[in-house]
């Protein structure tokens, strides 16, 4: 990660897109696409909410989860979180980062080959370290970029995730607030969202 303040990336498009998620909820939000990101992928920008009212925008960094976001596994919380961000930040007034970083960045075929460990007992981090790669791959310069780009410079987080923290601090992108998201367990997570808490510190509150 370059801890220097992220610069470079610049708006490509601003399109407005109606969204409606399972539940029924409904929202718009403008859709940004960026130029000159440092990793080259298709990221995307989702600004939700009156702007006007936000000082300081809340934000959430959510890495694309296919088969949470799309499919609705109950391996994890992904799908639950993407729901929940997307009214909070309407309601209060910022951006949702959708980052296409699918298995903490190993790819989707290697998160379930990783999937088929943890099915043996491995946590999620033991089996991608099993697999030969990073307990988490990710690496925050776009998203520093993307909010640079947006012209944000100091943020709310919407995050259980100290190190979405950490890297957007180096990168130069302030954190006034850490917005600890809710909990989102299920017979079926428990033993990934545990991992979290024990392994990285994530702020969830299991009982």
């Amino acid at each position: 990660m370059d801890t220097t303040t992220a610069v470079g990336a610049s708006i490509r498009t601003r399109v407005t897109i109606p969204l409606t998620f399972g539940d029924g909820y409904s929202t718009v939000a403008e859709a940004v696409t960026f130029d000159g990101l440092a990793d080259g992928k298709e990221h995307l920008a989702l600004v939700l909410g009156d702007q006007r009212s936000a000082r300081t925008p809340l934000v959430r960094l959510h890495s694309e989860c296919l088969t949470g976001d799309v499919f609705g596994s109950a391996r994890c919380d992904c799908g639950p979180q993407l729901r929940e961000a997307a009214e909070r930040i309407t309601d209060a007034g910022g951006v949702l980062l959708y980052l296409r970083q699918e298995g903490r960045d190993i790819g989707l075929y290697n998160k379930l080959d990783a999937y088929a460990l943890q099915d043996l007992g491995l946590d999620t981090y033991a089996a991608n370290t099993a697999l030969g790669l990073p307990e988490d791959a990710r690496d925050y310069t776009a998203a520093a970029q993307m909010l640079a780009a947006l012209g944000i410079t100091e943020v709310d987080l919407l995050t259980n995730n100290p190190d979405k923290s950490r890297q957007l601090g180096a990168l130069g992108v302030g954190v006034r607030t850490l917005v600890p998201t809710a909990v989102h367990a299920t017979s079926s997570n428990l033993h990934y969202l545990r991992a979290k808490v024990e392994h990285t510190g994530h702020t969830i509150s299991l009982s």
